[in-house]
Protein backbone atom coordinates (compact mmCIF):
# COMPACT_ATOMS: atom_id res chain seq x y z
CA UNK A 1 0.00 0.00 0.00
CA UNK A 2 1.43 3.44 -1.06
CA UNK A 3 0.82 6.24 1.79
CA UNK A 4 0.82 9.38 0.93
CA UNK A 5 4.66 11.21 3.27
CA UNK A 6 2.94 12.06 6.89
CA UNK A 7 3.32 15.94 7.47
CA UNK A 8 5.32 15.96 10.81
CA UNK A 9 4.16 17.10 14.13
CA UNK A 10 7.01 19.30 14.25
CA UNK A 11 5.95 21.22 11.48
CA UNK A 12 3.16 23.01 12.78
CA UNK A 13 3.63 26.79 11.15
CA UNK A 14 2.36 30.06 11.94
CA UNK A 15 -0.14 30.25 8.91
CA UNK A 16 -1.33 27.00 10.24
CA UNK A 17 -1.91 28.33 14.10
CA UNK A 18 -3.31 31.20 12.79
CA UNK A 19 -5.74 30.26 10.85
CA UNK A 20 -7.08 27.28 13.37
CA UNK A 21 -7.05 29.93 15.88
CA UNK A 22 -8.50 32.86 14.78
CA UNK A 23 -11.47 30.20 13.47
CA UNK A 24 -11.55 29.53 17.52
CA UNK A 25 -11.54 33.55 18.70
CA UNK A 26 -14.17 34.15 15.60
CA UNK A 27 -16.80 30.92 16.57
CA UNK A 28 -16.40 31.46 20.36
CA UNK A 29 -17.34 35.04 19.79
CA UNK A 30 -20.32 33.88 17.74
CA UNK A 31 -21.58 31.47 19.83
CA UNK A 32 -20.86 34.38 22.89
CA UNK A 33 -24.17 36.17 21.32
CA UNK A 34 -26.37 32.90 20.73
CA UNK A 35 -25.30 32.03 24.55
CA UNK A 36 -26.09 35.74 25.63
CA UNK A 37 -29.49 35.50 24.49
CA UNK A 38 -30.30 31.90 25.52
CA UNK A 39 -30.14 29.92 22.45
CA UNK A 40 -29.28 26.35 22.85
CA UNK A 41 -26.41 26.53 20.03
CA UNK A 42 -23.56 28.44 22.19
CA UNK A 43 -20.19 28.67 22.75
CA UNK A 44 -18.89 25.36 22.50
CA UNK A 45 -21.28 24.34 19.42
CA UNK A 46 -20.29 27.24 17.37
CA UNK A 47 -16.61 27.15 18.49
CA UNK A 48 -16.41 23.38 17.52
CA UNK A 49 -17.93 23.93 14.03
CA UNK A 50 -15.87 27.19 13.19
CA UNK A 51 -12.77 24.94 13.90
CA UNK A 52 -14.16 22.23 12.40
CA UNK A 53 -14.50 24.17 9.06
CA UNK A 54 -11.39 25.39 9.51
CA UNK A 55 -9.23 22.08 9.99
CA UNK A 56 -11.75 20.54 7.13
CA UNK A 57 -10.27 23.20 5.02
CA UNK A 58 -6.78 23.37 5.87
CA UNK A 59 -6.25 19.78 5.21
CA UNK A 60 -8.80 19.62 1.71
CA UNK A 61 -6.36 22.29 0.72
CA UNK A 62 -3.13 19.97 1.94
CA UNK A 63 -3.77 17.10 0.38
CA UNK A 64 -4.65 18.59 -2.73
CA UNK A 65 -0.99 20.31 -3.48
CA UNK A 66 -0.03 17.24 -1.89
CA UNK A 67 -1.62 14.30 -4.06
CA UNK A 68 -1.09 15.16 -7.44
CA UNK A 69 -2.83 11.84 -9.49
CA UNK A 70 -4.68 12.82 -12.20
CA UNK A 71 -8.27 11.94 -10.60
CA UNK A 72 -7.09 12.77 -7.09
CA UNK A 73 -10.09 14.85 -5.59
CA UNK A 74 -9.72 14.96 -2.32
CA UNK A 75 -13.34 16.95 -1.56
CA UNK A 76 -15.04 13.69 -2.09
CA UNK A 77 -13.52 12.02 1.28
CA UNK A 78 -15.33 15.01 2.83
CA UNK A 79 -18.34 15.33 1.22
CA UNK A 80 -18.69 11.88 2.43
CA UNK A 81 -17.53 11.76 5.42
CA UNK A 82 -20.09 15.51 6.40
CA UNK A 83 -23.26 13.27 5.41
CA UNK A 84 -22.87 10.57 7.06
CA UNK A 85 -21.95 12.36 10.33
CA UNK A 86 -24.96 14.73 9.41
CA UNK A 87 -26.94 11.76 9.27
CA UNK A 88 -25.59 10.66 12.51
CA UNK A 89 -26.14 14.08 14.39
CA UNK A 90 -29.58 14.63 13.15
CA UNK A 91 -29.98 11.60 15.04
CA UNK A 92 -28.44 12.72 18.26
CA UNK A 93 -30.42 15.87 18.53
CA UNK A 94 -33.40 15.72 20.10
CA UNK A 95 -36.01 18.46 21.43
CA UNK A 96 -37.58 17.09 25.00
CA UNK A 97 -39.25 19.39 27.07
CA UNK A 98 -38.67 22.31 25.42
CA UNK A 99 -35.05 22.36 25.23
CA UNK A 100 -33.37 21.18 22.34
CA UNK A 101 -30.31 18.70 23.34
CA UNK A 102 -27.08 17.38 22.13
CA UNK A 103 -26.24 19.97 19.68
CA UNK A 104 -22.67 20.40 21.34
CA UNK A 105 -22.39 16.21 20.82
CA UNK A 106 -23.35 16.67 17.08
CA UNK A 107 -20.53 19.33 16.27
CA UNK A 108 -17.74 17.89 17.97
CA UNK A 109 -18.56 14.38 16.45
CA UNK A 110 -18.04 16.23 12.65
CA UNK A 111 -15.17 17.67 14.22
CA UNK A 112 -13.94 14.36 15.33
CA UNK A 113 -14.26 12.70 11.97
CA UNK A 114 -12.55 15.53 10.20
CA UNK A 115 -9.54 15.21 12.79
CA UNK A 116 -9.74 11.45 12.14
CA UNK A 117 -9.54 12.10 8.26
CA UNK A 118 -5.97 14.36 9.27
CA UNK A 119 -4.85 11.20 10.97
CA UNK A 120 -5.06 8.99 8.00
CA UNK A 121 -3.51 11.46 5.61
CA UNK A 122 -0.97 11.67 7.94
CA UNK A 123 -1.53 15.94 8.65
CA UNK A 124 -0.24 15.82 12.80
CA UNK A 125 -0.17 19.15 12.53
CA UNK A 126 -3.47 19.68 12.44
CA UNK A 127 -4.41 16.08 14.06
CA UNK A 128 -2.53 18.04 17.22
CA UNK A 129 -4.05 21.21 17.10
CA UNK A 130 -7.66 19.91 15.98
CA UNK A 131 -7.18 18.14 19.13
CA UNK A 132 -5.89 20.04 21.96
CA UNK A 133 -8.83 23.11 20.68
CA UNK A 134 -11.31 20.47 20.89
CA UNK A 135 -10.53 19.51 24.38
CA UNK A 136 -10.71 23.03 25.76
CA UNK A 137 -13.75 23.70 24.16
CA UNK A 138 -15.51 20.80 25.23
CA UNK A 139 -14.27 20.55 28.68
CA UNK A 140 -13.10 23.99 29.95
CA UNK A 141 -16.16 25.67 28.31
CA UNK A 142 -18.42 23.09 29.98
CA UNK A 143 -17.44 24.99 32.90
CA UNK A 144 -18.05 28.49 31.66
CA UNK A 145 -21.59 27.53 30.52
CA UNK A 146 -22.70 26.17 33.59
CA UNK A 147 -21.40 29.29 35.37
CA UNK A 148 -23.03 31.50 32.48
CA UNK A 149 -26.40 29.69 32.63
CA UNK A 150 -26.29 30.19 36.51
CA UNK A 151 -25.97 33.98 36.28
CA UNK A 152 -28.20 34.54 33.38
CA UNK A 153 -31.11 32.33 32.78
CA UNK A 154 -32.62 32.51 29.96
CA UNK A 155 -36.40 33.19 29.35
CA UNK A 156 -37.74 30.02 28.53
CA UNK A 157 -36.07 28.93 31.48
CA UNK A 158 -37.48 31.20 33.75
CA UNK A 159 -41.16 30.14 32.95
Amino acid sequence: MELNPAIPLHAIDSEVLLRLGIAAVVGLLLGLDREWHGHPAGLRTHGLVCVAAATMTTSIIALYFQLDGPRMDPLRIFEATGAFVGFIGAGLIVFSRGRLRNLTTAAHMWLTAIIGIACGAGQWPLVAIGMLVSLVMVTALHFVEARWDRRHPSPSKER
